[in-house]
Parts: structure tokens; sequence; C-alpha cells
């Protein structure tokens, strides 16, 4: 199978498609059965990676050559979905635990998981939870990209007039200073 490579080293290589480590693919052997991923039994055979785009906004993306309505069709009878690509962002190439991630979510969709359900969402986080913001330098630097573009800099507590320096997206909770209730000036 293209992209299949057992060592999973991909490092800065994007001439070469992305790996998909093997254990992954026995993980979901293990975790599937044929109801819920039709096209588990195909993917050796039809799977091919890509690398996107780095100026893509996608982490990642599955591409069927069929519409929709075939591909449906397709996963009802439980025959072959044909060719299927799964294209993963190179920004992921140094980021192991969001490129795993990644990854499986995009597995998911190949085998016949095409919905974003609690399924879906449950054997991703079961197979390759998403990193932690501190253990991924690519979600630190998607954060870091949000941040620059806000029109606030800072938070200022409505209260007690504490001002300290955005690190965050969402609004926080407590002043650090006073602790009451944050509303903002």
């Amino acid at each position: 199978m293209p992209g299949v490579d057992e060592e999973e080293n991909r490092g800065n290589n994007i001439s070469i498609p992305p790996h998909i480590p093997l254990d992954i693919l026995d993980q979901l052997e293990q975790q599937l059965s044929r109801v819920d991923a039709p096209f588990l039994r195909f993917l050796k055979k039809n799977l091919s990676t890509i690398w996107l785009e780095e100026s893509d906004s996608r982490l990642g993306m599955t591409r069927f050559e069929c519409n929709h309505h075939e591909l449906f069709r397709r996963r009802r009878l439980k025959v072959s979905p044909g060719p299927v690509t799964i294209g993963l962002n190179p920004i992921l190439a140094n980021d192991d635990a969001l490129f795993r991630h990644t990854l499986v979510h995009e597995l998911l969709h190949a085998v016949g998981l095409l919905d974003h359900g609690t399924t879906h969402a449950d054997l991703v986080k079961k197979m390759a939870p998403a990193p932690k913001l501190a253990d991924s330098p690519v979600l630190q630097k998607m954060r870091s990209a949000v941040l620059e573009n806000l029109p606030e800099r800072q938070w200022i507590c409505s209260k007690c007039g504490y001002s300290w320096e955005r690190k965050r997206v969402s609004l926080p909770n407590r002043c650090p200073k006073c602790a009451s209730k944050f509303t903002s000036q």
C-alpha cells in the first residue's frame, strides 16, 4: 500500500507521500466491524496519501473519486469505494501526536465512517487522542496566529481595572487579581 511504513519516519521530506504506521491499520481492524466500516477490507488496495499545500487551512482531508450519492450507495452495498486519497498538511510532519490524530480521523472517513458522530469521535480519542496544547508545536503556532489577529491584546477587569496579556482565545472565567467573575470593559 503506498504511504505505509513501519518505521513512522517522516522527517521534513515532503517529496515522498506521508507514511501510514502499520500499528494504526492494525488498530482499525481490531476496533471496527464490517458494519461500521464497510470500506475497511478495501483500504490497502485503494488508499493513497499525499501532502496538501502548506498554505491549506485544513490539517487533513479524505477524497473519494465518486460523488456522494455513489459513495453512500457503495457503502450501503458494502462494495469497494474505488480510489481514496488522504491528504495531510505538511506542517504535521514534525508533530507526531497531531499527525497520528489527524491521520486516524481521516482513515476513519476512508473506511466508511463518513459522519463526525459520537462513534467517530470516540474512536479517534481512543486510537490517537489529540495532543495537549503544551505538547504540540503546530497547535501552539495556530493559537499564536489566532491571537495575533485578534483586536484585543490584553484583558482588563471591569471590577478592579487589572490588565494582563492575552494568552488564550476564549474569555477567562475570573480575574487573576481580584478573583471576581470576569467581564471585559
